[in-house]
């Protein structure tokens, strides 16, 4: 497709007329929905033109803020039947469907996700990230005979991976404590929340986005121990799972009457049902008389920290989907406002420990 057959001025539009009639050359090689979603793209600009790049990133996927407004502010109605009435799917139709409906509130975008999805690449990241968790659990299972409340092993504190005050100045443990779990409860708990929930995300959304958040809120983390529980170690991939459930249902709340979820108010409950009782483990857990002294156990700080990144970073990521990013003012607030968290978490951490004269828990 030339641009010059359809712009020969080289405005940067073409005309609706124009528009419509490469639909009726073209219209049956196109997935159903989306010939639908261009017919409502023509019939909803009122200036008779149609940005040309609009309808090239339309083609590729890639549907530009412009494109959304110009679809939601039409007066033509999307007229087929909703794509939950649809009958005769197969059993990978009806999966792909299902998550639509689990993750998306607009019918639009939920049919345009519908005919795009191909499974490739499949939701790699968080199913990659859940089987290393479920194998650094069990090796550290083995070595240390204890699979329940691992972390009250005298030698836990000692692996290489784990968060430790004394030993900050080691940059890969801001990551990697999210391999070390304090036991089959802690490590449970957080497998099945970014299973049931991370991979429908990322199935939508990308792994590259989903990745983003996950490993934002791990580092958010870990920093806010750093910062507000500044002598206790930190373990576990709490602050990821929690950045993204907590977008998740952000985003539910903030769509309520667009999310056509089954039983969507019982499955919040339960959600946050969950979540509440393993921060309440958690905080019992830091509190409780450690078995290390005078190192505390592991904080739970690192919940809090990947909240604030889900309803933040998270939930701008979660409304926009197929949008750039970069179009949306309040995706570079809340990025800056993460960015200057960072730096000053780092400059904290170089200087604020010998200024405070805080006495620190010995290395392991």
């Amino acid at each position: 497709m030339a641009a010059e057959d359809f712009d020969p001025d080289n405005t940067g539009y073409i005309s609706t007329e124009k528009f419509r009639s490469l639909l009726q050359r073209h219209g049956s090689e196109l997935d159903p929905h989306k010939l639908e979603v261009l017919l409502a793209l023509a019939d909803s600009n009122s200036e008779g033109r149609i940005c040309y790049q609009d309808f090239v990133n339309l083609m590729s996927n890639k549907r530009s803020n412009s494109f959304r407004q110009a679809i939601l502010q039409g007066n033509r109605r999307l007229c087929s039947k909703a794509l939950l009435e649809e009958t005769g799917l197969s059993l990978s139709q009806r999966l792909i469907r299902h998550v639509a409906y689990e993750t998306l509130p607009r019918e639009i975008d939920r049919k345009w996700y519908y005919d795009s999805y191909t499974c490739c690449p499949p939701p790699w990241f968080m199913i990659t990230i859940t089987l290393v968790e479920v194998a650094f659990f069990l090796y550290n299972g083995v070595v240390l005979d204890r699979f329940v409340l691992q972390v009250s092993h005298p030698l836990y504190l000692k692996n290489a991976l784990l968060y430790h005050p004394q030993l900050r100045a080691q940059a890969w443990r801001y990551l990697t404590y999210i391999f070390m779990h304090a036991g089959i409860e802690h490590l449970g708990l957080n497998v099945v929340l970014q299973l049931l929930v991370g991979v429908p995300l990322e199935m939508v959304h990308g792994a590259a986005r989903i990745s983003f958040v996950y490993v934002a809120g791990v580092v958010a983390g870990s920093l806010a121990v750093s910062v507000a529980d500044m002598r206790a170690p930190v373990v576990g991939s709490s602050g990821g799972v929690y950045a993204l459930v907590s977008a998740h249902l952000a985003n539910i709340v903030m769509n309520w009457s667009g999310m056509k979820c089954q039983f969507k108010l019982l499955r919040m409950a339960v959600a946050l049902i969950c979540m509440s009782f393993e921060f309440g483990r958690a905080v019992w857990l830091r509190f409780h008389p450690s078995a290390y002294p005078p190192c505390p156990h592991p904080s739970f700080m690192a919940h809090l920290g990947g909240v604030m990144v889900g309803i933040t970073l998270g939930v701008i990521i979660l409304r926009n989907y197929e949008q750039r990013l970069q179009d949306q003012t309040l995706w570079w607030i809340f990025l800056s406002i993460y960015v200057i968290f960072v730096l000053f978490a780092i400059f904290w951490n170089i200087f604020a420990y010998g200024l405070l004269d805080l006495k620190l828990p010995p290395p392991p």
